[in-house]
């Protein structure tokens, strides 16, 4: 089973087309989108996905159309749980349960970034639902803004609460795959447009069940030619999760 999540910045716009290429070529069993909008680009991909199979969709509830979303296609049917723990900020979080082929519950997130003031709790949110989940088999995925200091960095940005965050998913049963699986290895899923320098913002966190079904986790900047720049059709590289089927 193939699961992607990529930000794919501010609903698509005059890139959707070569994103929706994207996507099919990843020939994912979920996909899991943030940034995603109700405006006509990010409409147009929804259509394409369920012309392809994705047939089954949500999307997090936003403030109004031009506003960022959470997004989830699947070509399997899922159905919405709710958790009174959950982030509560609109357009950011989404949580499904998918019965078939085997029982998985999925959480996406979009979690903001340190200035706004909010992230913290956020963190907090998403620890609370880790800890309602536990041994249960369940992935959290999606652009976190945050990272580890001193390895998810370029440059120092994360602070000592948001390092800690990833030990407290841990203790509650949640591991970093990327870490799980590639160790202390340097990645980066986002570069800032001014000093260039890299950061790895995008993570999917496994529940302990689910770990031992864990194949692969890479990350995969979308290029449409190779002689393209990296952010060609997204700031973000997506994040590629594949696992063992039971």
């Amino acid at each position: 089973m193939r699961l992607v999540a990529w930000n794919i910045r501010s609903g698509g716009g005059a890139r959707i087309e070569g994103i929706a290429a994207a996507l099919a070529a990843w020939q994912a069993d979920v996909i899991t989108l943030s940034e995603f909008r109700r405006t006509e680009a990010s409409r147009w991909l929804a259509e394409h996905l369920h012309e392809l199979g994705y047939v089954h969709q949500r999307m997090a509830e936003t403030p109004s159309n031009a506003h960022n979303g959470v997004f989830i296609a699947a070509r399997q049917p899922m159905s919405a749980v709710r958790c009174a723990a959950a982030p509560s900020e609109p357009g950011r979080w989404l949580m499904v349960r998918f019965e078939a082929p085997y029982p998985l519950q999925v959480g996406v997130m979009h979690i903001p970034n340190q200035v706004t003031g909010r992230k913290g709790d956020f963190h907090e949110a998403v620890l609370e639902v880790a800890r309602r989940w536990r041994n249960k088999p369940a992935i959290m995925l999606g652009d976190t803004n945050s990272g580890r200091i001193n390895l998810d960095e370029e440059n120092p940005v994360f602070n000592a609460a948001t390092h800690a965050w990833f030990d407290h998913l841990k203790a509650r049963g949640f591991e970093d795959a990327f870490r799980f699986h590639h160790g202390d290895r340097r990645e980066y899923t986002w570069y800032s447009p001014n000093a260039g320098n890299g950061f790895r913002l995008d993570q999917a966190f496994l529940s302990r069940p689910l770990m031992s079904r864990l194949r692969s986790v890479r990350h995969e900047w979308a290029r449409p030619d190779p002689d393209d720049r990296r952010d060609v059709l997204s700031d973000h590289a997506a994040l590629i999760v594949d696992l063992h089927r039971p």
